[in-house]
């Protein structure tokens, strides 16, 4: 398997406090910082797969990354630029998989007899949506 990498410019922005701030001319709306230049790298992966995945879930067309930035001309002077990878298929996993809470509603008597027995709620309402889903999980369906 062959995992898609891509790679944007970042324009590291000296803060007055020492920190950084990120934006990326490629990708209007995605910005980010940090309280050092390590904090802002962090913080630019992140803030760089998370556009992209919302991109990608819009149904909206990734742009080719720049070779040379088009900096704005309001960027504090002294400001890096640094190439910020991603490996978006990685992070569409991970956020698609990851557990979210959901609030149900069921009958008080139900819920009682339930806990009497031990049983895991989130697992019996997943393996149920899985089944009414017709969900697969061994072949990903």
């Amino acid at each position: 398997m062959v995992l898609r990498k891509l790679t944007f410019l970042g324009i590291f922005e000296p803060c007055d406090d020492g920190g950084f701030s990120v934006y990326f001319p490629d990708l209007s709306g995605c910005i980010s910082g940090g309280e050092d230049f390590e904090d802002a790298q962090r913080n630019a992966i992140e803030a760089l797969s998370l556009h992209l995945y919302g991109m990608e879930k819009d149904g909206d067309t990734i742009p080719e990354p720049s070779k040379i930035p088009k900096i704005d001309p309001e960027t504090e002077s002294g400001y890096l630029v640094s190439p910020i990878t991603v490996f978006p298929d990685i992070f569409r996993v991970h956020k698609d998989t990851r557990a979210v809470r959901t609030n149900t509603s069921i009958p008080s008597w139900l819920k009682d007899m339930a806990e009497a027995r031990g049983i895991n709620y989130s697992q019996v309402l997943e393996t149920a949506l899985l089944e009414m889903l017709e969900v697969n999980i061994v072949s990903g369906k």
